[in-house]
């Protein structure tokens, strides 16, 4: 990776944002995050916050990242590059501040060890027939287990399941 530029928020010049492929965005401990929105809309942007409050202002500006400043020398490599190719990263220190989890237990009913399985499948994006095959189960069961994971995660697609699942940590992507 290289460096192709040091500049303030206020110096930000376009010839610079397109020499970019990423740009590592110090908030600084004035919270300067002025500029961070127009910038983010040219080049994706990895912000160093002081704080929970300001990842989340950070993230809500268009950065599609925010680093743990404790974790710089492990991290920022492999964190450039997530956002470079279109992953948004977040430290795990700011991860429950900017994303607060609900726990498995706010669902109305809880998934029984089957749907678990079948939503494990779903997340790999596998027909009904395939969670059958891999299951052991008729396709029909799996469209009736696909149907009650919906209910209980109030989703209205798949993508939508999985995405909530997610969220409320019932699977790992």
């Amino acid at each position: 990776m290289s460096v192709v530029g040091d500049a303030a928020p206020d110096e930000l010049e376009p010839a610079l944002l397109e020499a970019a492929d990423a740009i590592l965005w110090d908030a600084g401990a004035s919270g300067a995050l002025d500029g961070l929105r127009e910038a983010a809309a040219r080049v994706p942007v990895l912000t160093l916050p002081w704080s929970a409050e300001q990842a989340r202002e950070a993230l809500a500006a268009g950065a599609r990242g925010v680093l743990s400043r404790e974790r710089i020398e492990e991290q920022l490599l492999v964190s450039l590059q997530a956002v470079t190719v279109g992953l948004l990263t977040v430290d795990a220190a700011f991860d429950e501040a900017v994303r607060p989890r609900t726990p498995a237990e706010a669902l109305v009913e809880p998934l029984t060890p089957r749907e678990t399985e079948v939503l494990q499948l779903l997340a790999q994006g596998f027909t009904n027939r395939r969670i059958g095959e891999q299951l052991g189960i008729s396709e029909h069961t799996a469209k009736f287990h696909v149907n009650a994971i919906l209910g209980k995660l109030g989703a209205q697609t798949r993508g939508e399941a999985i995405a909530h699942a997610a969220r409320l940590g019932l699977l790992l992507l």
